[in-house]
């Protein structure tokens, strides 16, 4: 098995929010592979990774960096696979990270999920992976279909709550 999935992050201390693309790969049963760099600490290492995620296997780039969120637009800046960017809440309630992500000059595009949003990222990674995988094209719309189940099974649980004034 090999990696088509990579999960950066600028450190372990982002581990907690990207976790959930993590445990939503294994779920989805979608190789993948998990590392911190940071493009401030391991320049070098950063640009070895992007130049080489095309030889790798890598299909997809979830990368995740809070504060000064350099490490997506760095990544993407290096390699023709698409990178898909999780701001970090660490500081000014993670607006300085998803702005960071967001605002990438013409040319080097940086797909943004919410500010934590690693879940979002992974599931984004995997319609990716999908347009040319049956596979997974199987397995993401069953991943949609089960979110509307959840739904449906919570309404009818709040009709069984009963108010005397309540109308719906």
């Amino acid at each position: 098995m090999k990696a088509i999935v990579s999960i950066i992050m600028g450190s372990t201390s982002d581990w907690p929010v990207m976790k959930k693309a993590a445990d939503f790969f294994e779920t989805m049963e979608i190789p993948f592979e998990v590392n911190a760099l940071s493009a401030h600490r391991t320049p070098e290492e950063v640009e070895k990774f992007a130049k080489n995620s095309v030889e790798n296997g890598i299909k997809v780039i979830i990368a995740g960096a809070g504060m000064a969120a350099h490490l997506p637009g760095v990544i993407a800046a290096m390699t023709p696979v698409p990178v898909i960017g999780v701001p970090i809440k660490a500081s000014l309630d993670g607006l300085d990270s998803l702005l960071a992500i967001v605002q990438m000059p013409p040319g080097i595009p940086v797909a943004t999920v919410a500010i934590n949003g690693s879940l979002n990222a992974g599931i984004l990674a995997a319609q990716m992976l999908a347009t040319n995988n049956s596979e997974i094209f199987a397995k993401t719309i069953a991943y949609k279909k089960e979110l509307k189940n959840k739904i449906v099974k919570a309404n009818q649980d709040l009709e069984k709550e009963k108010f005397k004034f309540r109308i719906s």
